[in-house]
């Protein structure tokens, strides 16, 4: 009897350790808060705006997408998405970015690399893109994504979980 116990209560700390993961804990649906771009040159600049608009998805199968957006994208004035102006298309483009594809998460390195399957930005479309878990909490998750498309340096993002 006491040999079941010793079996059980280890495959319970086993279970325990592999629900504290990070793969596991960033599975589920998240809040886009800010991104904080650190150019070369040690400027800060924020492409989504200061109080952007966003959701992030981990599923537990490994699929992801993220969509990040300005609270202040301009709405097509013709309300026709397919009928806008060279200037409505430029700013929207400009302040929004939608990716999804697969990830892995690398427990040893703290890392989530995000494979890319398709992206507003078509140039992402294959590529694999690595950020660092800076921290991950039940609540909070917050990234480094060291290299910003176009060379423009370094991004920091934060996302707080759905309740």
């Amino acid at each position: 009897m006491k040999t079941l116990q010793v079996v059980l209560a280890a495959l319970a700390l086993t279970n325990a350790a592999a629900a504290q993961t990070l793969r596991n804990q960033l599975v589920g649906t998240w809040d886009f808060v800010v991104a904080e771009v650190t150019s070369p040159d040690g400027k800060r600049s924020y492409p989504f705006g200061e109080s952007p608009k966003g959701i992030l998805i981990f599923t537990s199968e490994g699929r992801f997408a993220q969509i990040h957006m300005a609270r202040d994208v301009p709405k097509i004035k013709s309300n026709n998405r397919l009928t806008g102006t060279a200037e409505e298309y430029k700013a929207i483009m400009r302040r929004s970015l939608s990716v999804f594809g697969t990830y892995t998460v690398d427990e040893a390195k703290k890392t989530v690399t995000y494979k890319i399957a398709s992206s507003t930005f078509p140039n992402w479309e294959g590529e694999e893109q690595t950020r660092t878990i800076d921290l991950l909490t039940a609540e909070e998750f917050r990234n480094t994504n060291p290299r910003v498309a176009g060379g423009r340096g370094s991004a920091l993002n934060l996302y707080r979980r759905v309740k």
